[in-house]
């Protein structure tokens, strides 16, 4: 029996008639940020060619404006631009003729961070740097026919074809939506009208191109927007994209500025593909889901629901440019799997820095991180199996070292246990699973409950030791810091000590509003089981309200206590978290009752519970419990015994800088140094 054979429809062919994908799953469309820098296109190049030797059936790039006014990033409108384009094409047919290329043509609309941006009405976007300027007659037929040269261009390029992106609140998807189309001419008012542009487009597009090359439209399928599209004009919407000549539908949830999280690893697996399911039954093109399906097994139960027609998974490719050939030969666990942490890809994607992956810091940097086998073999220590120790032994091991890894604890993961402990972050055992699997393959020998010193590791003879010892807690200059209401923060995540009703958190940074997670959460994760979701964040997803939201208030179960989240700093705590996911955090915090307060100075802990100034004034947080999340500080003291013994060692990681324990920060230093020994 072939290995997959437990994956039969994933690894279906799909015929579109014309052409045909060797299996049902792409890569979905990441701006990189690539795409707008010189040197851009070879990088782009190598990294998509590695995804398309993975074992992808399709690829879609990140967007590309069709002219000035669509993005002022990268654009394809002249031919000259797409011979830039053919280098990434002509790398990605090299490395698997059989893997189809599509671009992705976007059009930012009232998003474009251009003074030039256009939209069908002078309505600025929540989110938006400028009031878009009005089309008039004569500007839609210019938006009109620059999108079919883009698409002509693109073939021209040598991609087999273009995805044409309308939703998110980019320009198509603002002539749908009344909010934002507040037209009286053939553009705007009824339903039919409002569709019409994104129809056309559709239709000049086919017409540029002809009928043997794929074109695909991107549906805003549910746009969790208050008024939005209603369950049934999303329909109707994809019977005339069809009609106008789409091969394929794929559809995207919720617009950027809209108040529900689709992306972050607190959304359940799948969360969304029953909708593509709904759509699906009114139409003959296939279809595509997507949104938070980051293993195999997801891939083939989506499938087998018969929710779409083939899956996107985006940011699972850059964790892991080999999954679909491991799911292939049977090797699930060692996928990298996609933790939806966001931190390295869209935190970076929406602050202007190139996209990477917090779990494989190689993504993006294919030509710059070149792994090669080592020429002289060396005999290395490993002290700490944190993800910086993890992610420098695996390394290391993968070049030909002989790495022994030391941990005090009774498991791998460090700051990782801790994580995944938080609801909503389940999905961080996943990288302990690959770390686990990866260990053991490599032949990585692993010592854990063992507390070494220096003495030890210089009798062990080993070449080098890296030191991975991670951080400790900071404990702050504060009277009654040892009290029995104080708890540390790993104390409380761990449950080791009773949390009181009434809580005062000393730390407004990630680990303070994870703190804060946990001990108000009651029932299921969200994370875990949708209708939890649906009801936390108002969303219906059978029913299919306007926008898919249901106007009620979300119903939050929580455990009864009273939290506050205290910091040092003016302003409204959380404001560090990151750009795309920590607004979902501070929001749902809020819901349960959470109070955030800046502007504190902290006096004393006794009896009687807080005592602080809080914008000068003395105040009193009568807790039971006053939770410390104050910091860290690295744990060096390991490395300066070691130092004093002369015997070589490194730091890396938390050991190095605590910083905010980061994560994304301590695997990257960890694979370098790797790289280098």
């Amino acid at each position: 029996m072939a290995t997959h054979d437990r994956y039969p429809l994933m690894f279906s062919p799909l015929d579109l008639g014309f052409t045909r994908l060797k299996n049902r799953v792409l890569m979905g469309s990441m701006h990189t940020g690539l795409e707008d820098i010189e040197g851009g296109f070879e990088r782009m190049a190598a990294f998509f060619a590695e995804r398309a030797r993975g074992g992808v059936g399709m690829i879609i790039t990140g967007g590309i404006a069709p002219n000035h006014e669509g993005g002022g990033g990268a654009k394809l409108s002249t031919p000259q631009e797409a011979a830039q384009h053919r280098i990434v094409t002509e790398a990605v047919h090299a490395a698997d003729p059989d893997v189809k290329i599509v671009m992705q043509i976007l059009h930012a609309g009232p998003l474009a961070g251009t003074p030039a941006c256009v939209a069908p009405s002078a309505v600025r976007s929540r989110i938006g740097r400028f009031v878009p300027n009005e089309l008039d007659a004569d500007g839609i037929e210019k938006q009109l026919a620059d999108f079919a040269n883009c698409a002509s261009l693109a073939r021209a390029a040598g991609y087999d074809g273009v995805e044409i992106i309308g939703s998110a609140g980019y320009l198509l998807s603002t002539f749908l939506v009344e909010k934002t189309n507040t037209r009286t001419d053939e553009w705007g008012g009824s339903f039919e009208n409002r569709m019409r542009f994104p129809v056309e487009v559709i239709r000049r597009a086919r017409a540029a191109v002809g009928d043997d090359f794929i074109l695909i439209f991107r549906i805003p399928a549910m746009d969790m927007l208050d008024g939005g599209m209603s369950g049934d004009e999303v329909i109707q919407l994809a019977k005339a994209v069809e009609a106008a000549g789409a091969t394929i539908i794929s559809t995207h949830f919720t617009w950027h500025e809209a108040q529900v999280p689709t992306i972050a690893t607190m959304v359940p697996r799948a969360a969304f593909a029953e909708v593509t399911g709904r759509i699906r039954s009114h139409v003959t093109v296939p279809m595509i889901t997507s949104n938070r399906i980051n293993m195999p097994d997801v891939v083939e139960q989506v499938l087998a629901a018969g929710h779409a027609d083939l899956v996107s998974m985006a940011r699972p490719m850059l964790a892991d440019a080999d999954l679909v050939n491991k799911a292939y030969e049977g090797r699930e666990d060692e996928i990298n799997t996609c933790i939806a942490c966001n931190q390295a890809c869209l935190d970076h994607t929406f602050t202007g820095r190139l996209t990477s992956c917090l779990v494989n810091p190689r993504a993006c940097n294919e030509t710059l991180i070149v792994p090669q086998p080592t020429t002289r073999p060396r005999d290395l220590a490993v002290v700490g199996a944190g993800p910086a120790g993890l992610a420098f032994a695996t390394e290391a091991a993968q070049r030909g070292h002989k790495v022994t890894l030391y941990d005090a604890a009774a498991e791998i993961g460090g700051q990782f246990n801790l994580a995944r402990r938080v609801p909503g972050k389940e999905e961080f055992s996943e990288t302990l699973r690959y770390f686990r699997r990866m260990i053991e393959k490599l032949g990585i020998t692993l010592r854990l409950n063992t507390r070494v010193d220096a003495d030890m590791l210089a009798a062990a003879g080993h070449d080098e030791v890296i030191v991975a010892t991670g951080i400790r807690p900071r404990v702050p200059d504060v009277a009654g810091i040892d009290h029995p209401k104080a708890v540390g923060y790993i104390d409380a995540i761990m449950g080791r000590r009773d949390i009181g009703k009434r809580v005062a958190i000393m730390g407004a940074g990630g680990i303070g509003f994870d703190v804060a997670t946990l001990i108000t959460h009651a029932g299921p994760s969200a994370a875990m089981d949708i209708p939890t979701f649906c009801r936390e964040w108002g969303v219906d997803f059978a029913g299919h309200p306007r926008g898919g939201v249901t106007g009620i208030a979300p119903q939050i179960e929580h455990a009864g206590r009273e939290v506050t989240i205290l910091q040092r700093r003016d302003g409204a705590p959380g404001r560090s978290l990151g750009k795309t996911t920590g607004w979902t955090h501070r929001l749902s915090l809020q819901r349960r009752g959470v109070k955030l307060l800046g502007g504190v100075t902290y006096l004393r802990i006794d009896d009687a519970g807080l005592h602080c100034l809080v914008n000068g004034e003395p105040r009193l947080f009568a807790v039971d419990t006053v939770i410390v999340c104050a910091g860290q500080e690295p744990e060096r003291s390991l490395y300066d015994a070691l130092i004093a013994r002369g015997v070589p060692a490194q730091l890396v990681g938390g050991a190095q800088e605590a910083g905010e324990l980061d994560a994304k920060r301590a695997i990257a230093e960890a694979t370098a140094l790797a790289l280098a020994a």
